[in-house]
């Protein structure tokens, strides 16, 4: 965007066109598109931690003598992975954020429903680290249930990694649900390449068909849960690779959507 700046020499006042490098650099699709593609791999990254390394280092399903001593073991690494559940989720809010003033110009109306789904999903995940942590202070003996004794203990702290385990399984409804928004707007952007778009729906659904067969038909879940979410793998990955790389996909080098007076 170039401002007329009024000056004045020997002839009279002129008008003299300045850069106004600041606002380009905030509204730059390619620019935001970059700082998303960080901030999601920055999710990929303390996720993966969390809930790919950590908490299958811990539960083990309907043993409480095994999880308690896993948590006893792993203590330092719960404290970890609990944080990182927290910055992972903080971070993932921002990354809406982000994608919300990249996409809005598309559908304001699917560019909010995926805040509203992150924001939904995150704060699930965020109280399902409060009970890995808790299921920990009751392995660890940090809290007194001196009346439940040895197995009451670990079978406290079963229940609760127990009910981080099922209320992630409730959050990877919105992991899924948010990526529609997403796909819809990537899709329809014209910044990112059409099959990407539609993999990300795809990838969505391929969560709700996760979630759907853990809670109705878990022997099958079980069987399948390594190949469902393959297509969404594909998709996010697919997704921080392009934001990263290429960022979005403008006709303009310095194209920037500057939204109408009035509107957020």
């Amino acid at each position: 965007m170039i401002a007329a700046k009024p000056t004045t020499n020997s002839h009279g006042p002129t008008t003299a066109r300045t850069p106004v490098g600041g606002e380009i650099a905030l509204t730059s699709p390619k620019r935001l598109a970059r700082i998303a593609g960080v901030l999601y791999l920055l999710v990929g990254i303390f996720g993966g931690f969390a809930q790919g390394f950590v908490y299958p280092k811990i539960y083990v399903a309907g043993d409480a003598a095994t999880t308690a001593a896993n948590l006893i073991a792993n203590s330092g690494l719960v404290r970890l992975g609990v944080v990182a559940d927290f910055f992972d989720n903080v971070i993932w809010v921002f990354l809406a954020l982000i994608l919300y003033r990249l996409l809005k110009h598309v559908n304001k109306d699917a560019a909010r429903a995926m805040v509203v789904l992150v924001a939904i999903g995150a704060s699930i995940t965020m109280l399902n680290a409060v009970f890995e942590f808790e299921g920990m202070r009751v392995a660890t003996a940090a809290v007194n249930l001196g009346g439940f004794g040895a197995a009451g203990s670990n079978a406290l702290a079963l229940l609760l990694v127990d009910a981080q385990h099922y209320g992630l399984l409730i959050a990877s409804i919105f992991f899924g649900l948010w990526l529609v928004p997403l796909g819809y707007l990537a899709y329809k952007s014209g910044w990112f390449p059409k099959a990407l778009g539609v993999t990300l729906i795809v990838g969505g659904g391929c969560y709700l068909v996760d979630m759907l067969a853990a809670f109705l038909l878990p022997d099958i879940g079980k069987a399948i849960h390594g190949y469902v979410n393959i297509v969404s793998a594909i998709a996010e990955i697919w997704m921080v690779g392009y934001l990263l790389v290429i960022g979005a996909k403008t006709s303009m080098a310095g194209e920037r959507f500057v939204p109408k007076e009035g509107t957020p």
